[in-house]
């Protein structure tokens, strides 16, 4: 229980009707959640806007109403403060933050953000923690983690008050840092406010999420957001062979360093080999070798080492435990046939670079000759792919020209269609592909016999990749989540090789 005068602090009041001396029990920003003695916060959301709510969350006994826009005099509830703010998601952050105790401030919060990279980087970070025997927390789209204990994960970033939760929750079990991830929509929404960030992480911006930013300048200022909030006393590690990564850490006050595969940087390796059994890398004057592929892993591998050596970890432990990490679900994770003979890939690839980056990989895997088909035939590369509906539709004619332009056959699908009709994405996709491009690609609704398909057409030598969903165990369709697993079908789609 917290009077509602402490936990207002840091939120920017314009009007406060009532007295804060009252005592609050719960903050919630859901008004189906209020319970005697709470606080609600309205916010205006892009479907629902919290403030409709107002009455109802009033009549649910809620003490104090924090809003934007006060309701009229004679709506207002003798029982409740009503509490005017300018923004009612970053006072969120801070009302929550103060509800918990401020856990974020006992927390070294390192937070990742950049288009594709970040479930790998915060992921392998907590891995990597963990063998050097820190309690440590992970904050994930795959899951989140205190110590060891998995929590599920509903969102990229949870909602200010599931964090605060979160992070008191790590706090408990004894945890020293957290490694999170920070999507464009929660620095947008101001989840993170209230939390000081130890240290931030930029690993790439391409083109994503702009049917909810507009366009790629607001894009790149969600994610600019992050480092402009850091305190001279933390580190912004951004990747100098990414686009904009100078733009992110223009004007902020944190100690700037930076890591790369290719450009001049702090934290630099290079790829010695590039193979289906893993990478070598060269890095800071030491070899690496790790089980993940992908000059991308090699990235995301520079960018978790840049971390601990900035964090003060030893080096040589650190590369030691790096060389025994595997990758997170679903982020090129391997399956081969029960002979052995064809490879397949799961991967998360649901944006143009994303794809175009997996794919270039398979492709550099290929040329090398460590998946040379059997029978002297040239191997291919099988590409199952979709776009989510009720998401940024200018992304899917690219989607469809990325794969018709490096794998040799290419099957359109389902992926998620929402609320939309999946022959519909599908057109959309199609209308990218000129007609040589249109000659290697077929498309199946059905997302399970669109990969089966693959699988018996797959020769040996070949590689099927499966992009787009990675590690999610459902299918989004007219509102509901009914089971499916890439990794499963796939699995089992393979067992006739």
């Amino acid at each position: 229980m917290k009077l509602l005068k402490d936990i207002l602090y840091g939120t920017r009041i314009t009007e406060v009707v009532g007295s804060t001396h009252v005592a609050i029990e719960s903050v919630v920003a859901d008004s189906r959640q209020v319970k005697p003695f709470g606080c609600f916060v309205a916010i205006s959301g892009t479907a629902v806007d919290g403030h409709g709510h107002i009455p109802g969350a009033a009549r649910a006994g809620a003490a104090a109403i924090v809003c934007e826009r006060l309701p009229a005099e004679e709506d207002r509830k003798a029982h409740v403060v009503y509490v005017q703010v300018e923004d009612t998601r970053a006072a969120l952050g801070h009302i929550a933050a103060n509800f918990h105790d401020n856990p974020g401030e006992r927390l070294k919060v390192i937070a990742i953000t950049g288009t594709n990279g970040k479930t790998t980087v915060a992921t392998l970070l907590h891995r990597l923690a963990r063998m050097f025997d820190r309690k440590v927390g992970l904050v994930s789209t795959v899951e989140n983690r205190i110590v060891d204990k998995v929590v599920p994960a509903t969102h990229t970033t949870p909602d200010p008050v599931g964090l605060q939760r979160l992070f008191a929750d790590m706090l408990d079990a004894g945890c020293t840092h957290c490694f999170m991830e920070a999507s464009s929509h929660a620095l947008h929404q101001h989840r993170l406010a209230g939390t000081p960030i130890e240290g931030a992480v930029f690993t790439n911006i391409t083109h994503d999420h702009l049917d909810y930013h507009g366009d790629f300048n607001g894009y790149i200022a969600a994610k600019k957001s992050l480092f402009d909030g850091l305190t001279p006393s933390a580190f912004a590690l951004t990747n100098a062979d990414a686009r904009h990564h100078e733009t992110m850490v223009a004007g902020t006050r944190a100690r700037t360093v930076t890591y790369g595969t290719q450009q001049v940087a702090d934290h630099k390796s290079r790829i010695i080999e590039n193979g289906w059994g893993g990478l070598q890398l060269h890095i800071d004057g030491q070899d690496l070798y790790t089980r993940l592929i992908g000059d991308f892993n090699a990235s995301n591998l520079t960018a978790v080492y840049a971390v601990a050596r900035e964090l003060g970890w030893d080096m040589m432990e650190t590369l030691t435990h790096l060389s025994l990490l595997n990758a997170p679900d679903g982020r090129m994770q391997q399956i081969q046939s029960k002979d052995g003979n064809v490879h397949a890939i799961v991967d998360y690839a649901h944006t143009p670079d994303a794809l175009r980056k997996v794919l270039e990989t398979l492709n550099a895997v290929r040329q090398s000759g460590s998946a040379a088909g059997t029978t002297g035939q040239e191997s291919r590369i099988l590409c199952v792919v979709g776009c989510g509906g009720d998401r940024d539709r200018t992304k899917r004619p690219v989607m469809a020209q990325v794969a018709a332009d490096l794998a040799d056959l290419v099957i359109l699908t389902s992926d998620n269609p929402r609320g939309e009709d999946p022959a519909s994405i599908i057109a959309e996709m199609r209308n990218g592909l000129d007609p040589i491009q249109a000659r290697k690609v077929t498309a199946n609704q059905d997302r399970e016999e669109a990969i089966r398909s693959a699988c018996i057409q797959a020769r040996p030598g070949d590689v099927v990749l499966v992009a787009g969903k990675g590690h999610e165990k459902y299918q989004e369709i007219q509102g509901e989540k009914q089971p499916f697993d890439d990794v499963a079908v796939l699995t089992a789609s393979l067992m006739t090789h």
